[in-house]
């Protein structure tokens, strides 16, 4: 059964990038019901509004798995929301999931918009806590695990334990992984096309 396995919620701090900027990378599990509206989660705060946040980019969501693939290939522990998700998962392939398939959590139901890339502060946020991040963005755009953003198509409340149902799948083809490998430049003809299509604009 798929499964919120955590709501992970964080507010802007410094991460040390050549210089010191403000990142809201920092996330951690809160217990109990959390509210989700058009914007994201109560009590999460986005710093960069250019690059993340938004009405299609209001919530990410990141699989125990991945997280796990991670930790063996880093040697080390990775917590839920290390990875700046607000949502960790379990028993659900994420990156397999279509661009515009729908997922009731709790009573809010959520739809697969875009994808994350991986930058800078991304790569200094995993540096300050020890891990090895030896051509981080390359390892990480390579293993093609991106986990996807989500919007908000009905508000309500969620929380750790709840079943993530898939209610909708467009049947389009174009997966989390297929937009992630359009936007990093290692799709097909297929997939650029279908990314240009179904990217929020």
């Amino acid at each position: 059964m798929a499964t919120v396995l955590s709501v992970n919620v964080g507010t802007p701090r410094p991460v040390v990038l050549g210089r010191t900027r403000t990142s809201s990378i920092e996330k951690h599990p809160v217990a109990g019901p959390v509210a989700v509206g058009a914007l994201g989660l109560d009590g999460d705060r986005v710093s960069n509004t250019k690059h993340h946040g938004g009405l299609d980019k209001a919530v990410y969501a990141f699989a125990r798995e991945d997280l796990d693939h991670w930790e063996r290939e880093l040697g080390r522990e990775i917590r839920d929301g290390l990875f700046g998700e607000n949502l960790t998962t379990r028993g659900i392939d994420v990156n397999a999931a279509e661009i515009g398939e729908r997922w009731r959590i709790g009573d809010a139901v959520l739809e697969v918009s875009s994808v994350r890339t991986p930058c800078r502060v991304f790569q200094a946020w995993l540096k300050q806590d020890g891990f090895d991040t030896t051509s981080w963005a390359r390892r990480f755009t390579a293993a093609g695990r991106p986990g996807p953003y989500l919007r908000v198509v009905e508000e309500g409340v969620i929380e750790a334990g709840d079943t993530v149902e898939v209610v909708h799948r467009p049947g389009h083809g174009l997966t989390v992984s297929g937009l992630f490998a359009a936007v990093t430049g290692g799709a097909d003809g297929t997939n650029l096309t279908l990314a240009t299509r179904e990217l929020p604009t």
